[in-house]
């Protein structure tokens, strides 16, 4: 009776360690999705939809980026495994001008690109010769000289193709001086100059509410859509699509809309 006993509770003994074995198999098989994001709102929204990614067997790793250029790098590396910071027109260039194959995924948002200033309160109060601080990378140049122009503030050669340049300014009634800046210095440069073109990300990040307190700022059919970036030979990838799908839920569109207030708009 005892020795019947004692292979009772081994074999009870070796059901249970069975068990806590496969479970813990059962959570390894997650797999890990390495994601670069700028910090508002990329890396907001992704974290908003993490949990759901877990539970569909994903566990969502945010890299946060603060250099598009090294982010992108880093996607075609391989040491991540897609991006979500930036429209398709920076991505363009970045392929070009870097030799890189990074492809769109999933327009996910736009954010409306603003004008700000910490010594006028009206477009219409720039000062002859005012200096005016740009992103400085081609495709948000353009973009800040479109906005202006769109605001009759200047006028850019019709005829051009592509990314608009300071000599494609026809008309600059006022002499403004638009200086180049990296991106996440713009928020700092008011300090120094009467208005900065800013990104939305790095306004939000800021604090500086978009529809508020811009000059000047983009309509919601601009055509600059942040995308869920990847690489040719991963973007049919399961695990991208899987994102791509959680990205373009109804419930992302409402934590958009409930949370930023019209300064970031859903794409999808």
């Amino acid at each position: 009776m005892k020795i019947k006993h004692l292979l009772a509770m081994i074999t009870i003994g070796l059901f249970v360690i069975t068990g806590c074995v496969e479970g813990s198999a059962s959570e390894n098989e997650k797999a890990t999705l390495k994601v670069g994001a700028s910090s508002v709102p990329h890396a907001e929204i992704l974290e908003f939809i993490a949990p759901d990614l877990e539970e569909d067997g994903v566990k969502l790793e945010i890299m946060i980026s603060t250099d598009g250029i090294q982010t992108n790098q880093q996607t075609s590396d391989g040491d991540l495994d897609a991006n979500f910071f930036q429209h398709t027109p920076y991505l363009e260039q970045v392929n070009e001008d870097s030799g890189l194959d990074l492809v769109v995924v999933e327009g996910i948002h736009i954010e409306p690109f603003g004008v700000y200033s910490k010594e006028i309160d009206s477009i219409d109060n720039l000062s002859e010769g005012a200096q005016i601080a740009v992103p400085n990378n081609p495709s948000n140049f353009s973009r800040t000289l479109l906005l202006f122009a769109e605001h009759g503030i200047i006028e850019l050669n019709d005829a051009k193709s592509g990314d608009f340049l300071l000599e494609d300014i026809t008309r600059n009634d006022k002499n403004l001086e638009f200086i180049p800046v990296d991106p996440p210095l713009l928020v700092h440069s008011l300090d120094d100059v009467e208005a900065s073109a800013i990104n939305t990300n790095y306004a939000l990040e800021a604090d500086l509410k978009p529809l508020e307190d811009s000059l000047i700022i983009e309509g919601l059919d601009s055509p600059y859509v942040n995308v869920l970036v990847a690489r040719p030979d991963n973007k049919d990838s399961e695990l991208i699509q899987k994102l791509a799908d959680a990205l373009t839920t109804e419930k992302v569109r409402e934590f958009i809309l409930d949370n930023y207030e019209g300064a970031v708009v859903p794409a999808f």
